[in-house]
Order: C-alpha cells, then sequence, then structure tokens
C-alpha cells in the first residue's frame, strides 16, 4: 500500500480524500473493502519515514483545512525503486496491478515494459522449479510440492500474459 501511494503522489501533490478515491477506483471492487483511515495511517507513516512532505492549504468556507502530499527526492527513489522490482511469488496481485495503474496514470514507466520484466522473472523460476522436480524420485512429497508450485508459476503467467494484452491496448488508445 504505500508503494502505491507514494506511485500515485509521483503524478502530482494530493490530499488524502483524492488518493483513497484513486485506490477506489484502480482496485474496482476489491477497493470496496478499503478501511477509510488506512490511506491517512499510509500517508503519516511516509511522512515519518521522510517520504512525504505535507503542507496545510486553505481550504473551501464550508470546509477545513486539507493536508495536502508531495514526494520528497527519498520518496521518488522509493518509487524508481519499487517500479524496477520484480518481487515474484510475493503474489500479491492488487499490488502489482497498482503497480501499472500508477506507472502508467504518472508516466512513470510502461506498464507493458514492468510486465515483461516480471514474465522474465517467473519463467526464470518456472525453469529451475521444473529442474528440481526432475531431479525428485517419482512419489516424494518434496516433488508434489514443487509440482504446485510449477502449476501457481503457470498460472501467474497466464495472468501476466492478459495484462500485457490489457495494457497494451491502452497504450495503444493513448
Amino acid at each position: 500500500m504505500q508503494d502505491a501511494v507514494l506511485a500515485m503522489l509521483a503524478k502530482e501533490p494530493s490530499h488524502g480524500y483524492q488518493l483513497r478515491a484513486r485506490l477506489r477506483r484502480t482496485l474496482g471492487p476489491l477497493g470496496e473493502s478499503m478501511n477509510a483511515g488506512q490511506v491517512y495511517v499510509t500517508l503519516a507513516r511516509l511522512e515519518r519515514a521522510g517520504l512525504v512532505v505535507c503542507e496545510r492549504v486553505n481550504g473551501l468556507p464550508d470546509r477545513p483545512d486539507r493536508k495536502v502530499y508531495a514526494l520528497t527526492p527519498a520518496g521518488q527513489q522509493r518509487v524508481a525503486a519499487w517500479l524496477a522490482e520484480v518481487s515474484w511469488p510475493k503474489p500479491d496481485l492488487a499490488e502489482f496491478h497498482l503497480k501499472l495503474a500508477a506507472a502508467a496514470a504518472g508516466r512513470l514507466a510502461d506498464p507493458v515494459e514492468l510486465v515483461a520484466a516480471q514474465r522474465r522473472e517467473l519463467l526464470r523460476r518456472l525453469r529451475d522449479v521444473q529442474r528440481a522436480v526432475l531431479a525428485e524420485p517419482d512419489g516424494s512429497t518434496a516433488g508434489l510440492l514443487l509440482q504446485g508450485v510449477v502449476l501457481r508459476l503457470q498460472a501467474d503467467l497466464r495472468w501476466l500474459e492478459a495484462c500485457e494484452r490489457a495494457w497494451s491496448k491502452i497504450d495503444d488508445e493513448i
């Protein structure tokens, strides 16, 4: 969640309500269960960590002042590192989806290239696991576990193919 919030701030400084609305919109039905205070707690942690700065701006006559958050140079570095990270099988599909959406919205990276980097990493891991499966004796419980890992990686690769198709269409429309 922290990295997704930082990446959304890379596009433009925002207040918590705007960030929460963008996260919910990006996550669709999965965002419905997002705790209202989660974004604000995340912003406070990011501020304490020196990754964002907060500035109070005057509200409208019928609204209170708001805190607008912006990235610090350290926050910008963390966003760049997050976008470059190929962290699989940490299978948080929602986080990866947010990474693609934030990268596209802020023009921070090409989502199709991010998908390709993830695919390369998964293919490397799949080759390693398939070799390990072949090294196991028939009927071993470790072999069964490894087969499960192979199936999981294959499913993740199919999902990445779907991501690539979808983001390629979006890129063509832009």
